[in-house]
């Protein structure tokens, strides 16, 4: 197939240390072209891969809005999306990794869109869905859409996201501390996860930083003041191989989200290198986890630190075998061709 991946242009394609979308989308377009396929990314000039690469701009919009390069976002993700379509005629399907706000493109071509979900929707999102009925769309969770109204979401095809297995080594025996890894923002919560630590009697280590102004406000305010160097260590953000070897040293992932995760990638990382995940039970977690096996979850954070034993009595090399069944990118990259398969006219 002829097929073009349309990033947003956030961080280089793969990211370096944050930015989940970036991931998956290198993910899905090397897959792609191991298989054979044709396919062309459009991304910023700093990305890396094996497919055709048409890069907008030379370096990606967090770098350049640090920088005052660029003050409008908006203008170059709808860009990259008309080089796309004006190349539309050259491809069996075009695939859109940003959301909602590519929707209304499908209106401007013959050629097939699909328009991924990677964050919650709101009432403006819900509004496009219902406004382009027959538009292309998956999402990464049932979670994720589960507000859409049933016609429409029936529509939806959930595709959760995938780990690239073999970059992550798995340790049989449980570490000596618990890990945080994500942004330091109060949907994540490091904060919950500092009181579960305390109260299963374990050091933690955070990972990660804060990005936004609220976020540093909250990290400055809330945050930093709990950490002591010795029962709560911040180890800053990490890298690819800092994550792996970070992770596979763990005993156990804390993640007490407070807001509605469409997926949570760092569960399946941290389910990679055979360390289970104890989590509040918001967004997709259920989705994720399964509990006994790959860890466990809660309605509340005050349960969670009772889990924590239960948790490290799991058995690493299951955790990881049972998410490698579940979660692997062949899987995942299979079940994106089918959907774009069904999109192509009989015969093609």
């Amino acid at each position: 197939m002829r097929i073009a991946e349309v990033a947003p242009l956030w961080t280089p394609v793969p990211s370096v240390t944050y930015g989940g979308t970036e991931r998956m989308v290198s993910f899905l377009t090397e897959e792609l072209v191991r298989r054979g396929h044709d396919v062309t990314l459009f991304a910023t000039g700093d990305s890396k891969t094996s497919a055709r690469l048409r890069a907008l701009r030379p370096t990606n919009l967090f770098d350049a809005i640090a920088s005052g390069e660029v003050w409008r976002s908006e203008y170059y993700q709808v860009s990259n999306i008309v080089e796309a379509l004006r190349e539309a005629a050259d491809f069996d399907v075009i695939h859109c990794h940003l959301g909602c706000f590519s929707i209304p493109f499908s209106a401007l071509t013959l050629t097939p869109l699909v328009h991924s979900l990677p964050s919650p929707l709101d009432d403006d999102d819900l509004w496009v869905l219902e406004r382009h009925p027959d538009a292309a769309v998956t999402a990464r969770s049932r979670r994720q859409v589960a507000a859409v109204p049933a016609g429409r979401r029936e529509k939806i095809k959930v595709i959760p996201n995938a780990c690239d297995f073999d970059a992550y080594e798995c340790s049989p025996e449980p570490g000596r501390y618990l890990a945080f890894l994500g942004r330091m923002a109060w949907q994540k919560s490091p904060c919950d996860a500092i009181a579960i630590a305390r109260q299963a009697g374990m050091p933690l280590v955070l990972a990660g930083e804060p990005w936004y102004a609220e976020e540093h406000e909250y990290f400055e305010q809330q945050v930093r003041p709990l950490i002591d160097g010795t029962s709560v260590i911040h180890i800053g953000p990490v890298n690819d191989v800092q994550k792996a070897e970070f992770l596979k040293n763990a005993s156990a992932l804390l993640f007490p989200i407070q807001w509605e995760e469409p997926f949570g990638i760092v569960m399946i990382e941290a389910m990679a290198c055979g360390v289970p995940v104890v989590a509040c039970n918001r967004g997709a977690v259920s989705e994720v986890i399964d509990p006994g096996v790959t860890g466990f979850y809660a309605d509340d954070v005050e349960t969670l630190a009772s889990l924590v034993p239960a948790a490290l009595s799991l058995d690493r090399r299951a955790v990881r075998d049972h998410a490698r069944q579940r979660f692997s990118i062949p899987r995942m990259v299979d079940q994106y061709l089918q959907f774009y398969e069904s999109l192509l006219p009989a015969g093609q």
